[in-house]
């Protein structure tokens, strides 16, 4: 169970899921003597980056699989970028390849993402793993929408009778990286589906109606409290540095103090969302590892 009262604990069902994967990192290796190897590439020396580019490498390693990181100066030209990921997608120890972005202004992510071989792409944009799982087909997904989904899953779990089936979901975002990918996830669990934005007419009017609401705008506080339906599920996906009374200080999309009177089940931020993505980034690589040697990905983790 990954809730606290109403709150969603995110960090705690990380944690769980980190422990599942690591049991099967360990039946992989001693079954099959696999260890699914992780490629991170970053290219500069943004500071938030570096250090959450750090994050998933111990994170990686914890749960014993490979993680190497590589470093570019921010002068590396788009074609020497494209060169290195054609090197990593040809070799066979390789099973997952992250491109961190933002990239440098003079690099297109679009064509960055395009170049990798889309059974390697564990951040799941590669435009083959987008149309799978627009179709229902089997697909690597983008981690940040997987992990929101787990969360949500179980919490209707715990305060519902644990179907997501005919259940009005809102998401406020229209991304390809949480938006777009959040919406095919919900489809596939039979929710009606409204993808909402910036030019949505009577947003809070449209946010009443959802039992689902999922608050991907990257605006802080945006989504007001009196917008979310008395007995609302509610998974915030925004992480927003703010400053209050001259400290810093990480906020959502969501008004939380406010929603969480009404909200069924809400996640917090941080430790809610945050932690799953990597979570899932580690989820992705193992299962693009066992695709690669043909063998089954693993159910029920």
């Amino acid at each position: 169970m990954a809730t606290r009262g109403n709150i969603i604990d995110g960090f705690g069902y990380a944690k769980g899921l980190r422990e599942r994967l690591g049991e099967k990192v360990a039946a992989l290796k001693a079954e099959h003597g696999l260890t699914p190897c992780l490629v991170v590439v970053i290219v500069g020396e943004d500071p938030a980056s570096q250090i959450y580019v750090k994050n998933k490498g111990e994170t990686t390693k914890a749960i014993g699989m490979e993680s190497r990181t590589i470093t570019l100066p921010d002068t590396t030209s788009e074609a020497d970028l494209l060169a290195l990921i054609a090197e990593l997608n040809a070799d066979a120890a390789v099973n997952g390849i992250l491109v961190q972005l933002p990239l440098p202004g003079h690099m297109s992510s679009l064509k960055v993402i395009d170049a990798i071989d889309p059974l390697k792409d564990v951040d799941g944009f590669h435009v083959q793993n987008a149309g799978r799982l627009a179709v229902g087909l089997d697909a690597i997904v983008p981690c940040t929408p997987l992990g929101s989904l787990m969360l949500l899953k179980d919490a209707i779990k715990t305060h519902g009778d644990g179907s997501l089936s005919g259940l009005n979901a809102v998401i406020v975002g229209r991304s390809n990286i949480v938006g777009k990918p959040m919406a095919q996830l919900l489809l596939n669990e039979n929710c009606t589906v409204t993808i909402a934005h910036s030019r949505t007419k009577d947003l809070p009017a449209v946010c009443r109606g959802a039992d689902i609401l999922v608050a991907a705008v990257g605006r802080p506080k945006f989504i007001q409290g009196d917008w979310i339906k008395d007995g609302a599920y509610v998974i915030d996906v925004g992480i927003n540095r703010i400053e209050v009374d001259g400290k810093g200080k990480i906020v959502g999309d969501v008004d939380f103090d406010a929603a969480l009177p009404r909200a069924t089940a809400i996640t917090p931020v941080p430790k809610g969302v945050g932690p799953m993505t990597i979570a899932c980034l580690l989820n992705n690589t193992l299962h693009a590892a066992c695709l690669q040697h043909g063998l089954p990905a693993p159910k029920d983790i």
